[in-house]
């Protein structure tokens, strides 16, 4: 049986060999890229892209929608009014962001989706993301191991989410996470409530812990969350007390993994940058009439502060990617 270090570093491989062996395309080749805001996960997808471009030396356009739906619509028809070949996008809505990229599918662009998708498959050429029950599955795990040695099988739990933004992927992310922490003992669920921006999280995370005390714990579903939630832990000086479990793989968190604080405890990492160079690479076979899978897994990795053999290595790869 592989080791979870092991395990790791076949996962980083898998994800980085995609379709970099097509030939290199035409210089003409124009994709433009949106993220929704501008943390290290979305910083980390386009460095992905970009290396994507540089291969097959197209030119890439990046924007931020800023999470803001009348920005994603206009940065689309912007796209639109160029003539990009391509438009990469996580979107704001599964709804509301149909529109402006049917627009954008019916004028012949190639639209591929990542991270999240829209309720139309018809649109995307290929819809890239983590199986995103597994993120909440794989840290849900590990949290169930902890309440179970370190809790006496008793937890007091808050979550925190971004319901407000993406409901069906917050929903699975939180879900997923309380249905294997289950398996630890005895879950007391206190509070869910939405911060998934840092600042705002940990403002979230702070009043949760003021109305009860008595938490032990806090699952954060993406990044920010993740580190508002271990800020707070600190300015409430429960350290030891209280422990954070979260989702995403970014030096910030990695780095947390490390620290002697003792405050997070584990997090599972998607692939941004794996995922980012995917999502280009189909972008670019699409445009060349080339048939793209309809939806691609990229693989999940749980990281504990117990096993730090996985962590340094995982540490090591990301700091590979600057």
């Amino acid at each position: 049986m592989k080791t979870n270090t092991q395990l790791m570093k076949s996962a980083l491989i898998a994800g980085f060999i995609s379709i970099a062996s097509m030939p290199a395309f035409s210089s003409e080749i124009t994709v433009a890229s949106i993220v929704f805001q501008q943390d290290q996960f979305f910083k980390t997808i386009h460095m992905g892209m970009q290396a994507a471009a540089d291969e097959q030396k197209i030119t890439l356009l990046s924007g931020n929608s800023a999470s803001k739906p009348e920005k994603e619509i206009s940065l689309i028809d912007t796209y639109i009014a160029r003539g990009v070949d391509a438009i990469v996008i996580s979107p704001v809505s599964n709804v509301a962001s149909i529109p402006a990229l049917k627009r954008a599918a019916d004028k012949g662009i190639k639209v591929v989706t990542y991270n999240s998708t829209i309720d139309d498959a018809s649109i995307p050429v290929s819809y890239l993301n983590s199986a995103q029950r597994d993120l909440g599955n794989t840290t849900g795990a590990l949290a169930a191991d902890f309440i179970a040695s370190k809790l006496g099988g008793n937890a007091i739990i808050a979550t925190l989410g971004f319901k407000a933004l993406l409901p069906e992927i917050s929903g699975d992310r939180v879900d997923g996470f309380i249905e294997s922490a289950k398996k630890g003992g005895t879950l007391n669920i206190v509070a869910q409530q939405d911060g998934w921006v840092a600042e705002k999280a940990l403002q979230v995370a702070g009043d949760i812990i003021t109305a009860n005390p008595n938490i032990n714990i806090i699952f954060a579903a993406n990044e920010g969350g993740t580190v508002g939630a271990v800020q707070a832990v600190r300015n409430a000086g429960k350290q030891g007390k209280i422990f954070v479990f979260g989702v995403d793989g970014t030096e910030q968190l990695v780095s947390f993994l490390l620290q002697d604080d003792n405050v997070l405890q584990a997090v599972t990492a998607q692939q941004p940058y794996a995922m980012g160079k995917m999502a280009v690479e189909m972008a670019i076979a699409a445009v060349k009439g080339e048939t793209t899978p309809k939806k691609v897994i990229v693989p999940v990795l749980g990281l504990s502060r117990t096993d730090q053999a996985a962590v340094k290595a995982f540490q090591k790869a990301l700091l590979s990617l600057k």
